[in-house]
């Protein structure tokens, strides 16, 4: 039996800093298993927060200097985390971070070059998990179901709730997934621009009160109407979000209020929708596990059909970052690890750029 000893490296759209998790990872029994061994949370600097987030706004040169210059950025943190804890590390696999996600034109693009990360950390690196779907067709997210179908297939629903909310679940004997909508991308925005990092546990939004014709803009949004698979980026945040919070004259407790019944909303109708037992298990993880004030609301709406199964504070936190670690050792291994039934790509696909350090 081969245990990969393997980092899974992950930025998300919430843009709250670099996940780094390390991990043991291996096959029994035709059941994979994991351990996460240690893990590392490193804050964005304002001026990395803030490049990452206008990063597409930038001209091409620029973007792909950046590329380059986060890749190298990565391997130091890496290296970093390796040094600092002793690791015994066989490869690195990183998410990097998505900068254009326009998959309707064929796009798709995470920064973080994989020949930077690995010369700097001296570690065998995959990374570029999302491109091979979107050329064979598909929407090149959510990725993570492959994750919940061979790790945590205990639970009906597994739900991420970072900046944007995604699911996964069984249907007709195949996993689906897809973005549901808003997440903590509206609510971070929200709270940064009234000057606090972010609303911990919820307690600002639970001073307030909804705002009905911001709820209403938010609810009518045509995102909610396509059917699945689906996946959306900053690019409609910015386009189709933020100008309705930017169009909002409200107090910043009403503001969040209302964004968190609006994602608590359309998440629960989605899941009531595809419900097939009397009782079912949704496991949250991601930021929003952590806001007490979302998941009360969460639970509210979804009544006494669905029970919300909150994990330890290790997998809410780098859940994403094992699973891409997993994607990684299946790519070395030649395996599936990008579902067509998740992202409406013509086939199931071995996914991953493989880098090796110089």
């Amino acid at each position: 039996m081969k245990i990969f000893k393997i980092i899974g490296v992950m930025s998300g759209t919430s843009l709250d800093g670099l996940d780094l998790a390390y991990c043991h990872i291996w096959e029994a029994n035709n059941t994979w298993q994991f351990v996460i061994q240690a893990t590392k949370n490193v804050p964005y600097t304002p001026e990395m927060e803030l490049k990452l987030k206008d990063a597409i706004f930038l001209p091409a040169t620029e973007l792909l200097e950046f590329h380059n210059t986060y890749g190298t950025w990565l391997g130091q943190q890496a290296k970093a985390f390796i040094e600092e804890r002793n690791l015994a590390v066989d490869y690195i696999a990183s998410h990097g971070h998505t900068t254009h996600h326009q998959p309707q034109r064929g796009l798709t693009y995470q920064i973080g070059s994989g020949q930077h990360i690995a010369n700097e950390s001296g570690i065998e690196v995959i990374c570029d998990f999302r491109t091979n779907d979107v050329a064979l067709g598909g929407q090149g997210a959510p990725l993570v179901p492959i994750g919940d179908q061979l790790l945590f297939h205990a639970y009906d629903f597994c739900l991420n709730l970072g900046g944007i909310s995604n699911v996964s679940f069984n249907l007709d004997q195949k996993r689906v997934a897809y973005d549901i909508g808003l997440a903590n991308m509206g609510l971070n925005y929200s709270t940064r621009k009234a000057g606090f990092a972010y609303d911990d546990g919820g307690k600002l939004a639970r001073k307030g009160k909804v705002n009905q014709p911001m709820l209403k803009a938010l609810n009518s949004l045509e995102f909610y109407d396509l059917p699945f698979p689906k996946s959306i980026g900053y690019e409609w945040f910015v386009e189709k979000v933020k100008p309705i919070i930017d169009a909002t004259d409200d107090t910043i407790e009403n503001i969040l209020h209302t964004s968190v019944l609006h994602v608590c909303e359309k998440v629960a109708a989605d899941i009531l929708q595809n419900t097939t037992k009397p009782k079912s298990t949704l496991l949250v993880t991601g930021g929003g596990a952590l806001n007490t004030f979302l998941i009360e609301k969460l639970q509210e709406k979804l009544g006494d059909t669905v029970e919300i199964v909150i994990p330890s504070q290790t997998i809410i936190a780098y859940k994403e970052a094992l699973i891409f670690a997993l994607m990684g050792v299946l790519r070395i291994q030649k395996q599936t690890n990008v579902l067509c039934s998740v992202t409406g790509a013509k086939k199931d696909s071995c996914s991953g750029v493989m880098y090796l350090p110089s």
